[in-house]
């Protein structure tokens, strides 16, 4: 049987040293493999096309067949590794942390070196201190990476 772990590797050994890195890896029972990769600088067709080859190509399909895609994971997708976070600074996210709370704001900052964790400025209307009507405050949320469920890029349309 195909495992994960072995993929992983084989897809680790061809990127090793380029701007590419895994994002997640899945191996159904009948051999469906699926390959999300991820880029610094983006990720070409031609980048999916190497890597589907070399895994490809280090699998024996007389010794087990199987099917194999690989792919970005998608605009729609839950960001998995702190690595993808760095691309969508300045944009929108969406957070659900693990106590339940929902946060939504502007990705400011992101930490990878040591502990991992994200800056997120948010902004709120609150009543004026002296007179009628509200001021916007801005806040920033420094959130550790461990205590977050699931972060979503917000597409703007």
């Amino acid at each position: 049987m195909i495992t994960k772990e072995q993929i992983a590797a084989l897809v680790n050994e061809k990127i090793a040293g380029t701007h590419l890195f895994l994002v997640d890896v899945k191996v159904s029972t009948a051999n469906k493999i699926e390959i999300f990769l991820d880029g610094d600088d983006g990720l070409a067709i031609s980048d999916c096309v190497t890597v589907s080859r070399h895994v490809e190509k280090s699998l024996d399909r007389e010794a087990e067949d199987f099917s194999l895609e690989v792919s970005s994971p998608g605009a729609t997708v839950p960001l998995k590794i702190a690595r993808q976070y760095l691309k969508h600074l300045g944009r929108d996210i969406e957070i659900s942390m693990a106590d339940g709370q929902i946060l939504t704001g502007k990705l400011v900052n992101i930490n990878v070196n040591g502990k991992e964790e994200i800056t997120i400025e948010t902004t709120k209307r609150e009543q004026k201190p002296i007179g009628k009507g509200k001021v916007t405050v801005i806040e920033t949320q420094t959130l550790d990476l461990k205590n977050i469920k699931e972060s979503k890029v917000k597409l703007k349309f």
